[in-house]
Order: structure tokens, then sequence, then C-alpha cells
């Protein structure tokens, strides 16, 4: 079955640890929409999976690593991530980031 309405006040956010909390804001087989909220010195971990992903800044300041490439993002910036390549983030200023998956990142259910 096919969900085409999710209410934000039906999902809180999951305490993933070291500053950073996830909330699935929508999803289907092929697709993910993720706020992930981010303290300041918060690190997302250098990783990579099989998805594509696009993070968009929301707020905050955030150094990204793409790759062998690290660039400062601020709110209104994008990124890229082709799936398996290595990626990770570490902010600078407090902030929140829209993550977009392809596939769904069915890990992220669970």
């Amino acid at each position: 079955m096919v969900m085409n309405f999710f209410a934000g006040t039906e999902t809180g956010l999951v305490d993933l640890g070291g500053g950073i909390q996830r909330k699935v804001t929508a999803y289907s087989d092929n697709l993910m929409c993720v706020e992930v909220h981010f303290d300041t010195g918060a690190v997302g971990a250098l990783h990579s999976h099989p998805h594509e992903q696009i993070t968009y800044i929301l707020s905050g300041r955030f150094e990204f690593t793409i790759g062998d490439t690290t660039q400062v993002l601020t709110a209104g910036d994008s990124t890229y991530k082709q799936p398996h390549v290595e990626h990770g983030a570490v902010c600078l200023e407090a902030g929140v980031l829209l993550d977009i998956f392809t596939p769904c990142r069915a890990d992220f259910l669970g």
C-alpha cells in the first residue's frame, strides 16, 4: 500500500547519539526524505552506501567531505553523493539537514 501523506506529528526524532537526531519524514520503496538534526561539533562519520543521496542544508554550517573533496556549506547549499562514495560531515554550527535517498533506506525504518 502506498502512503501519500505523512503527518509530522506522528514521527519523532530518533536519537542516534553524539549530538545527532534523525526523523524520517516520508518514503516509498524508491525514495526517502529524512531530517537530520546536528548539535555543534557532532560528526557524521565517513561512510558509504549503495543509495544515491542529495543533502539540502536547511540551517547551520557544516564541513562536508565527499570522496577526496572537503568543503564548508551553509543554509541553502546542497550536496550530491553518488552510490558507494565515501562521505561524512562535521557540524560547525548547529543545524538541520534534509537528506533525500533513492532507493529508500530500509535500514532507517527498522
